[in-house]
């Protein structure tokens, strides 16, 4: 992502995806672009950002509600990725659900 997802007024709630990769691509630039396509048309999306170095990624994605990642992390596309990352790109990962009560900006 080239600039920051553009949020509604909170509240709103944030899921933060930090991972270590294993080596090779092995389908996964592929898949992760899918996995973008196919959130943005979740109901309840609101945007995502994402980073990568040295095999370390961080990708936020925001959501209206509670109930709309709950639909996200059900979708069996999603799963069937889920799984394929846990066999194949990642050696470690960690998921964070946050309620974001309040934020600001700065821009140019």
């Amino acid at each position: 992502m080239t600039q920051p997802a553009k949020t509604p007024q909170p509240p709103y709630y944030a899921v933060i995806f930090t991972s270590q990769r294993t080596a090779g691509d092995n389908g996964y630039g592929e898949m992760a672009d899918r996995m973008v396509a196919l959130a943005e048309q979740q109901p309840g999306f609101l945007g995502v950002e994402s980073a990568r170095e040295d095999g370390l990624g961080i990708t936020v994605s925001y959501w209206e509600s509670l109930a709309a990642i709950k639909a996200w992390k059900d979708n069996v596309d999603h799963q069937q990725a889920q799984a394929k990352g846990r066999s194949d790109w990642y050696s470690r990962y960690v998921t964070r659900i946050c309620k974001v009560e309040r934020d600001y900006s700065f821009e140019v």
